[in-house]
């Protein structure tokens, strides 16, 4: 702990006096059409609490400028003529960056006269209009200051109901579905797991995000009953999207802290045009923190770097240019003491090499009539190579398995927007996602140092999907039809899936809304390709079907005041199709991270998953806000001719609680101090029963699979908290933070190990406390 204490002395020393004078700065934005996205010319733009009244109004193009904003955190009005006034409240004003807006006005449905015009401040409302139920936007702001968010999307969204995480890694479980069902997305393209370290704890999930909220706008995360538009995905939907750069000013920032560093650069590549750039990149310094990593890591340390090019013209719309890259290192050396010895893991060597990378190309242009084109065209790849061996009873170092896969995948996305009528507005487009892939996954099946091979494979698929959702608005109902179909060129296997949505207002602050959809999700390839009988070469699992699942869900949206928000959710899923092993209770749904599965599954297996999710919170007012959010769920699942049994990922109950408070002073209100908390609270983790019979024969640890999940761990308990001290000088803003995970140290459950020496099976638990102090230095 002396690196720790060294370090937070030296970022102590930082800390400056404010300034004497005042200083503002600039709001920059567009303002468009939520229907069309055509942009709004003549729109007013004012920012209402100021004295005297700082306002302004859009030019022909739809973009306005205030100038001279005071720092701190203001309100902005925008008002239109046949639209609905807004509200974004609490923006950030800082005196380092420009803050530049992209505002979404709604069309009023309902004549002037039959209405009393209110502003509407909807800071729940997700950014894709398509969407009725059971989804949420995800702030850039609110990451950054969300204790336990660590700047992550999947640990922030760990804060909403319905959502369980771990520690260990940024996995998360919606509505009790295994993260494998998650669908990534940046910039509405499908990409490979955008984690470091992702699928070693489970599939879908990773260590760290290489999202970096430097770059990330306000996007959107599903957990049910998703639009028509979302394809492969089973249990939700990250919708992360990409802002653009500066186009008239550089901006730059560093940070460095115990986790890495950061830097980021933006700017105008001509303000001609309004071209700009944006990019981002970190690299780890986690040995600063190796003391407070997991006892067996060695040589672990990741990069990322992640960009966005943007160039908008006149006449041929816009294009953008964006991509995201990773390189992870990590493993696990030996214990050297003999004595020190208890566990597989304490004899086993293991080295790690990860990669992610995605680019892709976005042209988007209005073609009159209230139409728009939207194109994407991309190309993605991820790998693992990673070998481990173990030391035997004669001191001997053999093989024990062995991971070399390579994926590559090449994405055609296309859709037209039209708006048909004032009640009818219709989205229609086609994908196709090739997919390239090299796997090779050999295992030691005896346990003598002879690897076999469980996967082998190369080749070429493809999967293909079209969509269509037409949106009906009348007075206060709006209806959402849609259809979407997929195709998997490997075997053949197609879906046909309908979505609905339905809302209605039944009163000016209440609404009630309804969703169903069908949707489905591929498994791993390397499940497909598993040589189930590996010494004649039989690959059973090759024809296997999508996983499947109705989603019903019902909401109650109640804006008590304009800050002050409460939403009920129940809902239920029937799930089918799923893989099962014929005469056997293993099913894919309970699915964590076993790579070398060479079962034979047939897809026969059902399973529900049911549960009722609430929300209650204050945004960001005065300084103050909160967010409780609770789950009482049952995750069930059956094979062909069993009982209903738990799943693995049926906790039970979910219940976080946030708190944060910030205090403005100083000359200007150039000066925040930000406090932060969380507290989450889960039910126990399942797991079946362990055989003690059979794990002293094979010396292993082996589950009584016939009562699988019955047992039950203690519920678990975390506690984060960030805490913040940032202020401005001319041109410059410095923040200090230091954001604790699991600051109360609890120790999570983490499966079993057997003991070599006792001839015991213990339960494994690791307290992973996460402290990440760091200086950033934006100008």
């Amino acid at each position: 702990m002396l690196k720790l204490s060294v370090f937070t002395s030296f970022f102590l020393l930082l800390v400056v006096p404010g300034f004497s004078q005042e200083i503002t700065q600039n709001i920059t934005g567009i303002i468009v059409d939520e229907e069309t996205e055509e942009r709004l010319p003549f729109v007013n733009v004012s920012i209402p609490e100021s004295n005297p009244l700082i306002g302004t109004s859009t030019d022909e193009e739809g973009r306005f400028i205030l100038k001279n904003v005071p720092l701190g955190r203001v309100n902005i009005e925008v008002s239109y003529i046949g639209y609905e006034t807004l509200i974004l409240p609490e923006i950030l004003i800082t005196s380092s960056k420009t803050v530049n807006l992209t505002i979404a006005l709604k069309p009023m449905t309902t004549e002037l006269s039959e209405i009393v015009i209110r502003p509407t401040t909807q800071k729940q409302k997700p950014v894709n209009r398509l969407a009725t139920v059971s989804a949420r936007m995800l702030s850039v702001e609110e990451a950054s200051r969300y204790a336990g968010g660590f700047d992550d999307p999947a640990r922030l969204a760990a804060s909403f109901p319905g959502v369980a995480s771990s520690m260990s890694n940024n996995a998360i479980v919606i509505r009790g579905n295994a993260p494998k069902f998650l669908q990534w997305k940046i910039e509405g393209v499908e990409i490979p797991n955008p984690n470091h370290f992702a699928d070693l704890g489970a599939f879908g999930g990773g260590g760290l995000t290489a999202l970096s909220s430097n770059l990330l706008a306000n996007s959107d995360f599903f957990t049910g009953a998703f639009p028509a538009e979302y394809n492969n995905a089973l249990s939700g939907v990250f919708d992360i999207r990409m802002r653009n750069g500066n186009s008239n000013h550089f901006e730059h920032s560093v940070e460095l802290g115990l986790i890495g560093l950061d830097f980021a650069s933006e700017g105008p590549l001509s303000k001609k045009n309004n071209s700009s750039y944006l990019f981002n990149y970190r690299y780890s310094t986690l040995g600063l923190v190796a003391d407070l990593l997991p006892e067996d890591a060695d040589g672990t340390n990741y990069q990322d770097l992640s960009f966005k090019l943007n160039f908008p013209s006149e006449k041929v719309g816009t294009f953008s240019l964006w991509g995201i890259g990773l390189i992870d290192n990590s493993g696990a050396s030996p214990e050297a003491d003999l004595k020190s010895r208890f566990y597989y893991q304490d004899v086993e060597k293991q080295k790690v090499r990860q990669y992610m990378g995605a680019m892709g190309l976005n042209h988007k242009i209005f073609l009159g009539n209230q139409t728009y084109f939207n194109s994407s065209m991309a190309v993605s790849t991820n790998g693992i190579d990673l070998t481990t061996d173990r030391i035997n009873t004669q001191e001997v170092m053999l093989p024990h398995n062995n991971i070399n896969n390579g994926n590559a995948a090449f994405v055609f996305k296309t859709y037209i927007n039209k708006k048909i009528s004032s009640q009818h507005i219709n989205r229609t487009g086609l994908s196709w996602r090739g997919m390239s892939y090299q796997l090779a996954l050999d295992q030691d099946l005896d346990g003598v140092g002879l690897l076999t091979k469980v996967v082998d494979q190369n080749g070429f698929t493809s999967l293909m999907s079209a969509f269509t959702n037409s949106t009906f608005s009348f007075q206060d109902w709006k209806l959402n039809l849609g259809l979407n179909t997929q195709y998997f060129s490997l075997n053949g296997n197609r879906t046909i899936e309908p979505r609905l949505g339905l809302e209605k207002r039944v009163s000016k602050n209440s609404q009630l809304s309804f969703g169903y959809g069908l949707h489905s999700r591929l498994e791993p390839l390397q499940i497909y390709f598993a040589y189930t009988h590996p010494s004649s070469k039989i690959q059973a699992n090759r024809d296997l079907d999508f996983t499947k699942a109705h989603h019903f869900v019902l909401a109650y949206d109640w804006d008590i005041t304009d800050r002050l928000h409460l939403k009920v959710e129940p809902y239920y899923q029937a799930l089918f199709d799923v893989p099962i092993i014929e005469g056997g209770n293993s099913s894919l749904l309970n699915l964590q991270n076993d790579w070398f599965i060479s079962d034979d599954f047939e897809n026969s297996g059902r399973g529900r998953n049911y549960g009722l999710d609430l929300t209650f919170e204050q945004y960001l007012h005065k300084g103050f806000y909160f967010l409780v959010s609770g789950s009482l769920f049952k995750s069930a699942y059956r094979t062909a001719d069993s009982e209903w049994f738990n799943t693995r990922f049926n906790k039970g109950f979910l219940f976080n609680g946030l708190v944060g408070k910030e205090f403005e002073f100083g000359a200007g209100k150039g000066k925040i101090l930000g406090l932060n908390f969380r507290v989450s609270m889960q039910g126990g983790d399942r797991y079946s029963r362990v055989d003690e019979e059979a794990s002293n024969l094979f010396k292993d640890v082996v589950y009584d699979e016939t009562v699988p999940f019955t047992e039950k761990t203690t519920p678990s308990t975390f506690l984060h908290a960030t805490i913040s001290y940032q202020w401005n000088k001319p041109q410059s803003t410095q923040k200090l933070s230091l954001r604790l995970l699991n600051a109360n140290n609890f120790k999570e459950f983490l499966g079993h190990r057997y003991n070599l020496r006792t001839g015991e099976v213990e339960e494994f638990r690791e307290a992973l406390f996460i402290p990440n102090f760091s200086y950033k230095l934006s100008f």
